[in-house]
């Protein structure tokens, strides 16, 4: 069995085999057909986006997965990302984040809800699954993504990952300061923050 073939898993779909997510090598799905919301256009005719991962090549790439629309827990976590947007953007990064709800889910979620009226960065809707299942995060049966983030470079390669179960959120900060780390390119010890010295 080898990438990218078809074979029947343990309740009898049928799955494509995908290469395993690994630090320093290539970020997956990053040529995936992708379809986004963008609340900073909402009712325009570009408000509902198609782009791909590759189109940010050159840049750093936030990108963070979410369960659902429409709950608890995920809002927290989409309005301190918009928070720390100019923290990102003086790191030269780009902020996206996915769940498996539509695009047109997203934009019905930040019209009823005062904190995600004002989000800043696009909002993809993995519909089909594809990008969750490149990044091993899709939980099968419930057909919802965990809490995933990941920091790609600007040469497309995945530099770090974490993944939360459903119900705990994630801190914004620490992914701040393992940016920082990465964009410093040299050895950082536990507990490292921008401006401290590093060990090279």
């Amino acid at each position: 069995m080898s990438n990218g073939d078809i074979v029947q898993d343990e309740s009898g779909r049928f799955v494509t085999v995908l290469p395993p997510v690994k630090v320093g090598q290539q970020a997956p799905g990053l040529d995936l057909a992708l379809n986004a919301y963008d609340r900073t256009k909402d009712g325009g005719d570009d408000q509902f986006q198609d782009l791909k991962l590759s189109d940010y090549n050159g840049k750093w790439v936030c990108l963070f997965f979410y369960p659902l629309d429409f709950t608890f827990v995920c809002p927290t976590e989409l309005v301190a990302f918009n928070k720390a947007l100019g923290e990102f953007d003086d790191r030269e990064t780009v902020v996206l984040t996915a769940s498996t709800d539509s695009v047109y889910s997203h934009k019905g979620w930040c019209d009823s809800h005062e904190e995600l009226a004002g989000l800043k960065y696009l909002m993809i809707g993995d519909v089909n699954h594809e990008l969750s299942s490149a990044y091993d995060v899709l939980d099968d049966e419930k057909g919802i993504a965990y809490r995933g983030v990941y920091l790609i470079d600007p040469n497309g390669s995945l530099r770090w990952l974490a993944v939360h179960d459903l119900g705990v959120g994630r801190n914004v900060d620490e992914v701040l300061r393992v940016l920082d780390a990465l964009q410093t390119d040299k050895l950082c010890p536990c507990n490292w923050k921008q401006g401290e010295e590093t060990l090279n």
